[in-house]
């Protein structure tokens, strides 16, 4: 077992500070895949995303440098945050509206934490999660950017609201109105099947 596994966010930060940069590749480990992950959904291109992805982490090594964490922030919202923040400035600097996003967990979506299922349930999920991802692509993109950030980043509303700054109840609206939404476009999706 490797003896940073029961450190928090802050203990790694202190240690990669003081000079231990395996504590570091632990911290980026701990949180990658998360990350990763929503910044994938908001650019829609893994190799872009692949850039994206190390940029944010050279402006969190920096960020972390020049003393800008706090330890009253939480780790994974502040980077997810930074994540966010360098895909909005590479849409500016392409001047391309961002693009629409895959993706989304909750009670719609539980299914794709099973691990333990046959090859028919794999295929039937994969079919799900690409309907799945049709129907998000027709949601409004404030909409979907909260979704993302709220079940992918897996940040609070508080936190969602810091990142695009909006107010709390606007974050909780979004998810919530994102939720609604997509709950109607699947009901009609079932509808048009019953037809077909």
């Amino acid at each position: 077992m490797n003896r940073y596994c029961d450190f928090t966010d802050e203990d790694l930060i202190r240690l990669y500070l003081a000079g231990d940069s395996s504590a570091f590749s632990w911290l980026v480990n701990r949180h990658k895949d998360r990350l990763f992950t929503t910044i994938v959904l908001l650019v829609k291109d893994r190799y872009l995303a692949e850039d994206i992805f190390q940029e944010t982490f050279i402006k969190i090594v920096n960020a972390l440098k020049a003393g800008h964490y706090t330890e009253h922030h939480r780790f994974v919202a502040w980077a997810a945050r930074i994540a966010h923040n360098c895909c909005i400035n590479h849409f500016r600097k392409t001047n391309v509206l961002i693009p629409v996003v895959l993706g989304y967990k909750e009670e719609i979506c539980e299914f794709v934490a099973c691990t333990a299922q046959s090859e028919e349930q794999r295929l039937i999920d994969g079919e799900w999660k690409r309907e799945l991802h049709v129907m998000l692509d027709m949601l409004p993109e404030t909409q979907r950017e909260a979704l993302i950030l709220r079940y992918y980043a897996d940040l609070s509303y508080k936190e969602i609201a810091q990142v695009v700054n909006v107010g709390i109840n606007t974050a909780l609206g979004r998810v919530r109105y994102a939720i609604m939404n997509l709950r109607k476009i699947m009901e009609h999706a079932e509808e048009d099947a019953v037809f077909a």
